[in-house]
C-alpha cells in the first residue's frame, strides 16, 4: 500500500558527472533486471510510484539522497539502463526533463505501434500521461512549475507518473508519484505520494474532496451563457479592486454577500495583480469552454488551452460569488514505507514488510548480481 510522502530536498546546479552516469547505468541495470525478475513489469513500476522507494533507488545508485536531480538522473538512468530490452523486461520509460518531457506523447504512440497496441488503448495512456501534467500544474497551484515528467508503462496498461515542480523562489523541488492501480479517479486525490521538502500553509488544492463544491460550480459555470460568465468575470474584478469593502448584488429574489477574500490565501498565488476579464487569452478559452460545455471537471481540465489561470477563475468565482471556498490544505503528507511502531501514520505491515525482507534476500544472494 502506498502513503503520500514529504522528505527534504532541493534544487541542483550543474549536471551528473559522465563517469558517475555510466556507473549508475551499469547498477541500474542490474538491479532492474533482478527486481523485474522477481516481482514482475507491473510491481517494478508501481514501486516506482511509492516516493520512498523511489528515493531509497536512487541514493542505491550513488546519487545524492537530499537533491532534486535524484529524481531527474534517476529516471534518465533507468531509461538507459533498459535501451534495447523494452520488449523483453515489459517496460517501457517515455519523456524526462525539459523539452524531452514534451515528447512523452510521441514516445508512447511509437511503443504503441511497436508492440501493435489497440490504437484506442495507446490513446487512453498518452490521455492518462497528460492529464496528470495538468492535475499538477493546474489544480494544485502549490507554487511548483513542472519541468520533468516520465511515464513508465506496461503491456498489461498499468502506468506510473513520476514528475517533479521546481519553485524558484526559495529553490525546492517537488515530485509527484501517480499509479493506474491506485487512482479511482483521475481528479480526487489521484497521487500515490507527493515527497517535497516542506508542505506550504495555502496551496489551491482542487483534487481535495473538500473541494467538491467549487468542481461543480465550476462545470455550471461553463454550462451557462459566455454572456452571463463574463459578467461574473467582470464581478470578480470589481471584487479584487474593492478588497476591503462588502460588495452586496441586487438580484431578482435576494441579495448576495461576496466574501472577504484575504490575501494570506494567495500568497504564491498573487490572484490580486491579476487581470481576468482584460486577458484576452483567458477569454478566449472561457468562451471555448462555454461553447464546448464539459459535462464533468475532469473534461473541463482536459479541454486544450484550460491552465492554472482558467482554473483559477473559475475557483474564485465558486468561492466569491457563490460561497464555495475550496481546499487550501497542501496535498503532501509524511510517508512510511512499512508503516510505524506507535501506529503512525498506520501500524506496521508486516506482510509487506516480511514480503520485502524476502525479496531483498533474494536480490542479495543471486549470483547474477554482479558488476
Amino acid at each position: 500500500m502506498l502513503y503520500k510522502g514529504s522528505a527534504t530536498f532541493t534544487l541542483d546546479e550543474g549536471r551528473c558527472p559522465k563517469w558517475l552516469f555510466e556507473r549508475m547505468v551499469k547498477l541500474g541495470k542490474k538491479v532492474t533486471e533482478e527486481i523485474i525478475t522477481e516481482v514482475g513489469p507491473d510491481e517494478f513500476i508501481k514501486r516506482i510510484a511509492d516516493p520512498v522507494w523511489f528515493q531509497s533507488l536512487g541514493t542505491a545508485l550513488a546519487f545524492d539522497w537530499n537533491a532534486s536531480g535524484l529524481t531527474t538522473i534517476l529516471t534518465a538512468v533507468l531509461k538507459e539502463a533498459i535501451r534495447g530490452r523494452e520488449k523483453e523486461l515489459g517496460v517501457f520509460i517515455c519523456g524526462g526533463k525539459g523539452k524531452t518531457s514534451r515528447k512523452t506523447p510521441e514516445e508512447i504512440q511509437k511503443w504503441g505501434e511497436y508492440l501493435n497496441l489497440e490504437e484506442k488503448n495507446v490513446k487512453n495512456l498518452i490521455y492518462n500521461s497528460r492529464i496528470a501534467a495538468k492535475v499538477d500544474s493546474a489544480l494544485i497551484q502549490d507554487g511548483y512549475q513542472i519541468y520533468h515528467h516520465a511515464f513508465l508503462f506496461t503491456k498489461n496498461g498499468a502506468w506510473t507518473v513520476v514528475q517533479q515542480g521546481m519553485n524558484i523562489y526559495d529553490k525546492t523541488a517537488r515530485r509527484y508519484h501517480w499509479h493506474s492501480q491506485n487512482i479511482k479517479d483521475l481528479i480526487l486525490e489521484p497521487h500515490s505520494g507527493i515527497i517535497t521538502q516542506k508542505t506550504q500553509k495555502n496551496v489551491l488544492n482542487l483534487t481535495s474532496f473538500k473541494s467538491e463544491k467549487t468542481r461543480e460550480i465550476s462545470i455550471h459555470l461553463v454550462s451557462q451563457n459566455y454572456k452571463s460568465l463574463m459578467k461574473d468575470i467582470i464581478l470578480l474584478e470589481r471584487y479584487i479592486n474593492n478588497l476591503s469593502k462588502t460588495i452586496r448584488l441586487k438580484t431578482q429574489k435576494s441579495y448576495i454577500t461576496l466574501l472577504n477574500l484575504e490575501n494570506k490565501e494567495f500568497f504564491y498565488h498573487p490572484v490580486l495583480k491579476e487581470n481576468f476579464s482584460n486577458n484576452k487569452y483567458l477569454i478566449k478559452i472561457l468562451e471555448k469552454l462555454c461553447l464546448q460545455k464539459p459535462q464533468n471537471y475532469e473534461s473541463l481540465l482536459a479541454t486544450e488551452g484550460v491552465g492554472p489561470k482558467t482554473i483559477r477563475a473559475l475557483a474564485l468565482i465558486a468561492e466569491l460569488i457563490y460561497g464555495a471556498k475550496p481546499s487550501y490544505q497542501d496535498p503532501a503528507r509524511y510517508s512510511f514505507a512499512h508503516g510505524g511502531k506507535d501506529a503512525t501514520p498506520y501500524p506496521v505491515d508486516l506482510n509487506t514488510y516480511d514480503k520485502t525482507i524476502e525479496i531483498m534476500n533474494r536480490i542479495r544472494n543471486n549470483n547474477k548480481l554482479t558488476i
